[in-house]
């Protein structure tokens, strides 16, 4: 019986524990002309998350905007004056943060020039890719020396992303509101991947 109590209260304050942190998080706001788009950012990352948060709160990323468009995958933006100046940051790069739709992610320089896989302290993507047939992640995991779980292969197989960036970049939040932004910003006319029509952002902090 006392057991059973300790195994109830055990499981009571895991809970508890993981419903403050999500409690917890912060949620930023991004506005374009296309509309807003809110992410959360994950606390499981904090240099990421409080670098993010402190460039914000100075206004570094006001009047910046999405300069990158890859249609129907990715949307970069947080170019900015000085940023190769900064420090890099460190990657975070944790089993169940992943690149699924609506991923918000580190940009970072190739393994050649960065076998560390330090992140951009500025330069970010959200995911929107394609779904992939449950059973061909397996194959693409494979190519990449890679071994997905069961979390990544449902989500790459009903709501999509792209699977070949795991490992390898640092995912830092997620959008919760205006993932149809984020597809009309990454419809937008483009010359290579670069916008005709400058997709200037501005960026606040809803909680924290």
């Amino acid at each position: 019986m006392l057991r059973n109590i300790l195994s109830i209260l055990t499981t009571l304050l895991v809970f508890s524990c993981a419903f403050a942190q999500n409690q917890n998080e912060t949620v930023i706001i991004i506005s374009t002309s296309y509309g807003e788009i809110k992410i959360k950012l994950y606390n499981e990352t904090p240099i990421h998350r409080d670098n993010f948060i402190k460039l914000i709160k100075e206004g570094k990323y006001n009047q910046s905007s999405f300069h990158r468009i890859i249609n129907t995958h990715l949307i970069q933006g947080g170019e900015m004056a000085g940023e190769n100046e900064m420090k890099k940051l460190q990657p975070e790069i944790i089993s169940g943060k992943f690149h699924k739709r609506g991923a918000l992610a580190a940009v970072r320089e190739d393994d050649v020039a960065n076998p560390e896989k330090l992140s951009s302290p500025t330069q970010f993507f959200i995911v929107l890719g394609n779904t992939i047939a449950y059973d061909l992640i397996d194959r693409v995991g494979e190519r990449m020396n890679y071994k997905f779980t069961e979390e990544q292969k449902q989500a790459y197989s009903t709501i999509g992303g792209i699977p070949t960036l795991d490992g390898a970049n640092t995912v830092f939040g997620e959008v919760i509101e205006g993932l149809d932004i984020v597809e009309k910003i990454a419809s937008a006319p483009v010359q290579g991947e670069t916008p005709l029509q400058k997709i200037v952002l501005q960026m606040s902090i809803e909680q924290h």
